[in-house]
């Protein structure tokens, strides 16, 4: 199942995509005789998630046919949400990443960083390059959105926990971040630091994770590319990693590495491709 926020009469609305139309959960709602959530992020929060795709794979796909959505192309999409509680990050998940960075393998445990909400942004925002840092990377990254509270989670429990995944683009203020890795948490978290979407793929739509190509693509040209199977921490092993640390909770992103960044100025356009999801692009602007 797919599903996305749009902009619909000056609201960001939920909606379940099905081949080449969007409908709004509301007219979801209507044709189902549910009351589920039209805010995607509170969807996830009341549990309805399960609800919705139980409906969605008995019945939906059939009983949507009867809506009158809108076209795929006419449709702007928003950010899946805006408020999480939580958005963490990997940083040096692929082996060549880490060489670049620290000319040195990974250590045992990843490093980690948080994005604040105020860096969020979704598809066609402009990323802005901030004053205090024109050298800033974007990196393309698959995002885990978690679908249940959790803690202590093992591996082999990985599928139980979340929603499913999301395209990302996380960007870097290189120039701060080389000052001293220390700063690394300031060099992420600048406003516009972080796009996400699309859609929400849902766990079970991914039939092989490992075979997922993660590329960093800047004005149309690919700059890196990697397979999810080349991680050195894998996705259930980020998702045990964090919960052992803290309670995840629905609506929780977790950004698992890029294959490498590519540095964004102004006039450019940054994308993210992912195996099976929807391109991620945002353009790229001077803060004012």
């Amino acid at each position: 199942m797919k599903l996305a926020a749009i902009y619909n009469e000056g609201y960001e609305k939920a909606v379940l995509i099905e081949q080449e139309t969007v409908y709004l959960m509301s007219h979801v709602n209507e044709v189902a005789g549910k009351q589920w959530s039209e805010d995607l992020l509170l969807l996830l929060q009341k549990g309805e998630l399960d609800e919705v795709r139980s409906w969605y794979q008995q019945e939906g796909r059939t009983r949507l046919q009867t809506l009158s959505g809108f076209a795929l192309d006419a449709v702007s999409f928003a950010p899946l949400f805006r408020h999480p509680e939580k958005v963490f990050g990997v940083g040096m998940n692929y082996m060549e990443k880490a060489l670049e960075l620290s000319g040195k393998p990974p250590e045992e445990e990843p490093v980690i960083f948080m994005k604040p909400n105020s860096s969020l942004i979704g598809p066609g925002e402009a990323i802005q390059i901030p004053p205090q840092s024109p050298n800033v990377s974007g990196e393309a990254e698959l995002a885990i959105v978690i679908g249940k509270t959790c803690e202590n989670v093992e591996e082999a429990d990985f599928w139980d926990v979340i929603a499913g995944f999301t395209a990302s683009l996380d960007m870097t203020a290189k120039d701060i971040q080389n000052q001293n890795p220390r700063f690394l948490q300031r060099a992420k978290s600048f406003n516009t630091f972080c796009s996400f979407g699309p859609y929400l793929i849902t766990s079970d739509e991914v039939a092989d994770l490992a075979s997922i190509k993660v590329e960093t693509v800047l004005n149309g040209s690919v700059c890196h590319e990697n397979v999810i199977a080349n991680m050195m921490y894998s996705p259930a092993f980020i998702v045990s990693f964090f919960s052992k640390i803290m309670t995840l909770q629905p609506g929780d992103m977790i950004l698992t590495g890029t294959p490498g960044s590519a540095i964004i100025r102004e006039g450019d356009a940054i994308e993210c491709r992912i195996t099976g999801f929807p391109r991620l692009t945002n353009p790229v602007k001077k803060r004012k």
